[in-house]
């Protein structure tokens, strides 16, 4: 049933017309940065952006750091979203369900195609933003060695092929809270568009959250606080307590939450 669930999912066109509208912002931002003077200081702007011009490999990250924010989430959230809810309103759900596989064994298929779908969605965003920044930007001279941290320090190649990786996972790991959500909510309906709207209307308030001070009691809780952690893996030395943190939240979120979405759908009644 999982090959199934994958078969359908990257079959879509719409799929990886999510993926490249996704990943069509960096490229944009990267076409800029070439053909204007408009590219950050080294040390100011959005992370990564004055660093690609030490070492135009990092682009893969500010990339990431761009998509993250906002355009990464809605991509998550409208395939989790559309997880189940889409074959409720599809009216094939029933028939889904009247397999003798059962229904904690669809809902897991349909938790791994997501996940799958993450996964898959952040490489691309990273081989993209890789290509597209060795390709398109060239370093200046003048500021300074190729491997150089957000602290300053020199790293060498491979320690930031390494910290990259463990970026890109984290990244992934920080979407599955968005996925969490999306498929709770599907359970929750028949609309897929209703589904992906909890989901992002969640991630909307915990980001204006996030910026008032009244808030910072529950601060650190929030999904979307440590986020843009995977920065810490690009200091000397690597700094730790954000990017620990915020794994072990989403752990919690993503936890709860499938819980919940599994009591809910073994539960209910299927009508469409």
């Amino acid at each position: 049933m999982i090959a199934v669930e994958l078969r359908k999912l990257f079959r879509r066109p719409r799929t990886w017309a999510t993926i490249a509208v996704l990943n069509a912002l960096p490229i944009l931002v990267a076409v800029l940065l070439v053909l204007t003077d408009l590219a950050p200081r080294p040390g100011q702007g959005p992370v990564f952006l004055s660093a690609v011009f030490v070492n135009p490999a990092l682009f893969a990250l500010a990339a990431l750091a761009i998509v993250l924010p906002l355009f990464l989430p809605i991509a998550v959230a409208v395939v989790a979203g559309d997880a189940v809810a889409g074959e409720a309103q599809a009216g094939t759900l029933r028939y889904l369900l009247a397999r003798p596989a059962g229904r904690t064994r669809l809902l897991v298929a349909k938790l791994v195609a997501v996940l799958v779908f993450v996964l898959i969605t952040v490489l691309i965003v990273a081989a993209v933003g890789y290509l597209v920044g060795t390709t398109l930007i060239t370093p200046r001279p003048g500021l300074g060695n190729g491997g150089t941290s957000v602290s300053g320090t020199s790293l060498t190649q491979q320690e930031l092929v390494e910290r990259a990786l463990l970026a890109i996972g984290y990244v992934a790991i920080s979407m599955l809270g968005v996925a969490a959500f999306g498929l709770f909510f599907s359970t929750l309906t028949d609309s897929p568009l209703g589904a992906t709207m909890g989901a992002l209307a969640v991630l909307v308030a915990s980001s204006l959250l996030f910026t008032l001070d009244a808030a910072s009691p529950i601060a650190p809780y929030l999904p979307t606080r440590y986020w843009l952690s995977f920065v810490d893996f690009f200091r000397d030395p690597i700094l730790w307590r954000d990017i620990t943190r915020g794994m072990a939240l989403q752990g919690v979120y993503v936890g709860v939450l499938l819980g919940a979405a599994w009591a809910n759908f073994t539960t209910k009644d299927i009508t469409s």
